[in-house]
């Protein structure tokens, strides 16, 4: 048996030593000392030895094995250092070369939407105001003249938290004007943008995650003129000087009185009358964009302004909603699946 284990000593360090890539070198670690390699097939016959000679076999075969690991580290590090010198040696860079081009990232086109929304206001004069996400029932719905029974409070609606007892995701924008009223006295105009979350399966017209404008002016002499006035040139802005805007009336909790927004179909447009069939509006000619009405007294008064002595508008729209209208889309869900070939047609 140690001839065997010689010679097997010997042979393995020749094959190691004629290895010219490092698959070769895994090759002969394998064949001499893997499971079923050359040594154990050898160290299977220690049985048949004696006691005496058993231990000294067994010494042997494990210098063996450790002379031919070293061997094979040592190797390995040879293997590696010639191709690290072909390398430096054969290969060159072409600096005249063309660099390689990377593709550009560009803003959302819901952040874009949301952008030019914000832009046409603050032109207007409007400051812009931001707000936590995770908010309290009183400025989420209490402040904003919501009855403690009122539906939009119920679990198959909200998205409630453990944080508290009274934490939830917020609905809408709405609460941050609360908070800025609270902490502002009037003359206030103020747009604020954010996320808000509601309690729905994704389809293509809704998401548990949406996006809203919110907007509000208070002051001593506001009316429900300076409403349509505001609104108005925003959508015009928006959607073209020709864009038809009508109010129609409506209920909030928040406002009274309270008025949805249309304009008018702008595929209908082209005929001048609603068309049957029609893709965009399904043949109603209009198309809801917003909500908007006067600020309720009973808001005024929880943030502690007197509604005798001033007034206030507020205004909501859905940021998604108005961004399939821009891109003439039928699904919200294509901006939330960040398919860079969709997201690609539509660059900042």
């Amino acid at each position: 048996m140690r001839a065997e284990l010689a010679g097997l000593r010997e042979q393995a360090l020749t094959d190691i030593a004629a290895c010219q890539a490092e698959t070769e070198l895994e090759a002969v670690r394998v064949r001499y000392l893997g499971k079923k390699g050359s040594l154990n097939a050898i160290l299977r016959g220690l049985g048949g030895l004696s006691a005496e000679e058993r231990p000294a076999v067994g010494a042997l075969a494990n210098d063996i094995k450790d002379e031919i690991l070293a061997r094979i580290a040592e190797k390995a590090s040879e293997l590696a250092s010639d191709g690290l010198r072909r390398s430096l040696a054969e290969e060159r860079t072409d600096v005249t070369l063309p660099g390689r081009a990377r593709p550009r990232g560009h803003t959302h086109p819901l952040r874009a939407v949301e952008q030019e929304i914000v832009g046409i206001f603050v032109a207007m004069g409007f400051s812009v105001a931001e707000g936590p996400e995770i908010e309290d029932d009183f400025h989420n719905f209490g402040a904003l003249n919501f009855p403690p029974d009122h539906p939009a409070r119920d679990t198959q609606d909200t998205l409630f938290l453990t944080l508290a007892d009274d934490a939830l995701l917020r609905t809408h924008t709405s609460p941050v004007q609360i908070r800025v009223m609270r902490s502002q006295r009037p003359p206030l105009r103020v747009i604020v943008p954010g996320a808000c979350y509601r309690r729905d399966e994704p389809d293509a017209t809704h998401s548990p995650m949406f996006h809203q404008v919110e907007g509000f002016m208070v002051d001593e002499q506001v009316t429900f003129a300076d409403l349509k006035g505001v609104l108005v040139h925003f959508l015009r802005r928006l959607f073209g000087p020709e864009t038809g805007v009508r109010f129609r009336p409506s209920f909030f909790p928040f406002t009274e009185p309270s008025a949805e927004v249309d304009i008018a179909c702008s595929a209908c447009a082209v005929t001048g009358r609603p068309t049957p069939g029609c893709r965009v509006c399904r043949g109603k000619g209009w198309l809801e964009v917003l909500g908007s009405g006067m600020i309720h007294p009973n808001v005024l008064r929880a943030v502690g302004y007197d509604p005798e002595v001033v007034r206030g508008f507020a205004f909501g729209m859905g940021i998604d909603r108005l961004a399939l209208l821009r891109h003439d889309l039928d699904d919200l869900r294509l901006f939330f699946e960040n398919d860079l070939r969709f997201l690609g047609q539509y660059p900042s």
